[in-house]
């Protein structure tokens, strides 16, 4: 089988906050892990995953303590991101990420 991803995909377990911004799911959030990850998208395997097409805002949460600090006083790194489902099957979903991303040192600067 041919590899057809243009990006780099990375096998990382990252805890996320995925909320649907859609009228039919409005508030729905599940609280996940990426199974891979790259910067257009991420792979979560859940037992519910979301309908194709919905739109999603996405907080990815990194610990810093893994990383370098950016200020000591942080213990974890927030990257915010929108995106849609792309593909959904029975074990997981795809989501696409959308151009912008907002990273924060604090859940509170969302």
């Amino acid at each position: 089988m041919n590899e057809r991803r243009q990006l780099e995909r990375f096998e990382l377990k990252v805890p996320a906050a995925i909320e649907s911004l859609n009228q039919e799911h409005k508030g729905k959030e599940l609280n996940l892990l990426t199974s891979d990850i790259c910067s257009g998208g991420a792979y979560f395997h859940t037992a519910e995953p979301l309908p194709e097409g919905t739109e999603v805002s996405i907080d990815l949460i990194l610990p810093l303590d893994k990383l370098r600090a950016l200020k000591k006083e942080d213990k974890k790194a927030y990257i915010k991101v929108t995106g849609k489902v792309l593909r959904s099957e029975s074990e997981g979903m795809a989501i696409g990420f959308d151009g912008d991303c907002q990273i924060t040192g604090s859940i509170n600067e969302k």
